[in-house]
């Protein structure tokens, strides 16, 4: 159960500091009160505000699954003010932890369905989650594949982890780069995500998608889902970019009528359609 005031935040001390590229990072967060841990839960899909005192807050997804109790982790990239400032935390360092925040992927009808990821760049931390999840628990889904890519291969997240994955052999993956992004090392594909899931196209049978990333991605992966054969409401994505507050006070993040932090950030694309223009 989590905080019944979400104004007061919890003290997190950063367990582990993992540097994913030149300028993005992963904490691993305990919490310093051991009740806290013990109340402390979410379900994959929701966000926190994470923040150092006298700079403020900064909004990201909860990255780590929600099968592992005990800590929680984000991964975000240096942008900003905020942003700054928690990257140049250290291990040991306490922060604030607000949350958690929003709706989350209803995990649970998916039992016994195919599922399919389509991300890029810091656009897979919110699919981690879900990913690790169901790996968590993997006797319950069918088929799991993951598209995803970046723009070379230094900007590619959780690379361990992604070795990771391939080594399991339960797993599809369709792992990525730009043209012109690769190392000599690299044994993947070239080319962006868009064109490598045409070319790969995934089985919409007994199937749902999640999709997330930058605009253009969404905008071209969508019709290629669509064209597979998957329904526009078993097409899954996170609109988390939007958000400041999360609690719905701010204004920031409604498209319409729609408050992305408080009825999202997870919609279907079917509801996505249904937004105005504006997004």
């Amino acid at each position: 159960m989590d905080k019944e005031n979400k104004y007061i935040p919890y003290r997190v001390r950063i367990a582990k500091k993992t540097q994913e590229s030149s300028n993005i990072q992963t904490y691993r967060l305990e919490f310093v009160d051991e009740k806290d841990a013990e109340n402390f839960s979410f379900r994959s899909g929701q966000f926190c505000e994470y923040g150092v005192p006298g700079e403020g807050e900064s909004t990201f997804c909860i990255a780590s699954p929600d099968t592992r109790k005990g800590y929680v982790e984000c991964t975000f990239r240096t942008t900003g003010r905020v942003t700054a400032a928690l990257a140049n935390c250290e291990e040991n360092d306490i922060i604030s932890l607000r949350g958690p925040f929003g709706n989350a992927f209803p995990i649970e009808q998916w039992y016994g369905k195919n599922v399919v990821f389509v991300t890029g760049g810091i656009a897979l931390p919110p699919l981690r989650c879900v990913i690790d999840t169901l790996l968590d628990q993997r006797e319950k889904f069918g088929e799991i594949s993951v598209y995803y890519g970046a723009k070379n291969v230094e900007e590619l997240t959780y690379k361990a982890e992604l070795e990771e994955w391939a080594a399991r052999g339960d797993m599809n993956l369709f792992i990525t780069v730009d043209p012109g992004g690769e190392t000599p090392e690299w044994k993947n594909f070239i080319g962006f995500v868009p064109t490598i899931l045409e070319q790969n196209p995934p089985k919409s049978d007994n199937a749902v998608a999640v999709i997330a990333g930058p605009p253009i991605l969404i905008k071209l992966g969508m019709p290629i889902l669509a064209k597979s054969g998957f329904p526009n409401d078993q097409i899954y994505t996170t609109l988390e970019n939007r958000m400041k507050c999360g609690v719905g006070k701010c204004g920031h993040c409604t498209v319409g009528k729609t408050y992305v932090c408080k009825d999202g950030p997870v919609f279907t694309y079917e509801e996505v359609l249904g937004m105005p223009l504006e997004y």
